[in-house]
């Protein structure tokens, strides 16, 4: 896993070390969002309305949106991504939330909106390659709901041998009848305390 030791490189990381200013800032705010998150107003069948129009071919099934996420997301240092793509695939009020460490101990959430993801984001992608893919998959859905566990590793090129940081991303998705959304990203980086369990690798997967 070679995390052992070393400050974690993950984008998730990066972001926290971002927001640290702001994040240490309003502490109190953020504690109470968590604890009580605003209600959503906004019928869930309007987000067309207020996100960017998605493509089709982006959102048509789980298999495209989750793909749609991590291509839009991966490219190499100074690639502008597409926002307006990334945005469009989100339902108002969803959140992506990192498992970070916390520094007096333990672990913490952080809770972004599509458009936050963006603004601190952005800055670490004009700096650094990130390419970001799924190894495994394993999903449950009932009615328009569906829930995915998908596996993932980072890396700074495409063509390095190895990955920098494995990780889940775990997804939960709604379909209004039309298209699939993302309503939240749960998602959280390996440790050297906390592997990936076997049933959440690929079949020939050996350890890192």
């Amino acid at each position: 896993m070679r995390i052992r030791n070393r400050k974690s490189e993950t984008l998730a990381a990066t972001v926290a070390a971002l927001l640290m200013t702001c994040v240490t800032g309003s502490r109190g705010a953020a504690a109470e969002q968590q604890s009580s998150p605003p209600p959503q107003t906004h019928p869930l069948s309007a987000p067309a309305a207020a996100t960017p129009a998605a493509n089709p071919a982006d959102v048509g099934s789980i298999d495209a949106i989750l793909h749609s996420v991590y291509e839009t997301i991966s490219g190499p240092a100074g690639q502008q991504r597409d926002w307006n793509r990334f945005r469009s695939l989100f339902v108002i009020g969803a959140r992506l939330i990192p498992v970070v460490p916390n520094p007096p101990g333990g672990f913490r959430t952080l809770l972004f909106s599509a458009d936050e993801y963006a603004q601190h984001g952005d800055p670490y992608f004009q700096k650094n390659g990130f390419f970001e893919r799924e190894v495994a998959r394993r999903s449950e859905r009932y009615g328009n709901m569906a829930q995915v566990f998908s596996t993932y590793e980072s890396r700074h090129s495409a063509a390095d041998p190895k990955p920098f940081e494995r990780g889940i991303n775990g997804f939960q998705l709604m379909n209004d009848g039309h298209r699939w959304w993302i309503v939240t990203i749960f998602w959280q980086g390996e440790t050297a305390g906390g592997p990936i369990p076997k049933e959440y690798l690929p079949r020939d997967s050996d350890s890192h």
